[in-house]
């Protein structure tokens, strides 16, 4: 009996120092981020849209299917509510679109999943292993895994969109003044879908602000409200069917389009 006390005591330590572990990550060189969540390398990228081309998705395989190669980092050790988290976000997107993120067994491009100082995400294919991060503290929703992935398939912020001012008011003097480059209006890629105040990639009413007042405003309907998705909205899933030619999930009319665009490819 006092043996088996013994090893229980053993046993727990045991488990207490893993613990310990698996909350601590390693040290890394985190990225330069602009619109708060965007990594960029450098800062010329900051008021840029780097995926205005082709060159940025993910390929399309022969079936039909996009494949992204991903690995989820260690330091997240074997918990399930983890595995249940990633599961759930990264399997959404093959029950409504034709992507399928897969694990990684020797491809070179792939994103690394790791809990990094915050939530961030590189804006679409950047070659070789880029970083996606879901920190444990802070970033374990679902919506967040879901934004983060939108980035990495080529996605930018819902109101750095070209025609936002349409949409809403941008309140200057209500920024923390070093982040009003968040704000910059970009060529996002909108897939002729209209402005979604109900998107994922919308941010809420006071992000960046610097008194508690609203830095956005929607118009012409100033009650309308945003930035408070719990998931990818309709809008959103069109988006990403659209520029990844999801051919088989998109309305009818889209479809067409899109039949007549992958010959046009093919030819």
């Amino acid at each position: 009996i006092h043996y088996t006390i013994q090893l229980l005591h053993s046993l727990q330590l045991l488990l207490y120092v893993i613990s310990l572990f698996c909350m601590l990550a390693p040290d890394f060189d985190e990225p330069e981020l602009t619109e708060g969540d965007i990594a960029v390398d450098s800062d010329s990228e900051r008021n840029a849209d780097p995926c205005t081309s082709s060159g940025c998705r993910w390929p399309k395989s022969s079936d039909g299917k996009v494949y992204v190669p991903y690995v989820i980092a260690n330091h997240y050790c074997t918990s399930v509510i983890y595995r249940n988290f990633f599961s759930r976000g990264l399997d959404s997107f093959s029950s409504m679109s034709c992507i399928r993120f897969k694990r990684r067994s020797n491809e070179r491009d792939y994103l690394s999943i790791e809990s990094r100082n915050g939530c961030y995400s590189y804006v679409g294919r950047r070659g070789n292993a880029q970083t996606v991060s879901l920190a444990r503290s802070g970033c374990i929703y679902h919506k967040t895994v879901q934004h983060e992935l939108l980035h990495a398939l080529g996605f930018n912020h819902e109101q750095t969109r070209s025609d936002r001012d349409n949409h809403i008011r941008v309140v200057w003097e209500n920024i923390v003044e070093n982040m009003k480059h968040n704000f910059n209006k970009i060529a996002t890629l909108n897939q002729g879908t209209p402005y979604d105040y109900n998107s994922v990639m919308q941010y809420h009413r006071t992000a960046f602000s610097k008194n508690g007042k609203p830095t956005m405003v929607p118009i012409p309907n100033n009650n309308v409200s945003f930035g408070q998705a719990t998931q990818m909205s309709q809008n959103d899933i069109n988006r990403l069917n659209t520029l990844y030619k999801c051919c088989e999930y998109l309305t009818s009319h889209d479809t067409i389009y899109c039949l007549q665009f992958n010959k046009i490819l093919v030819c």
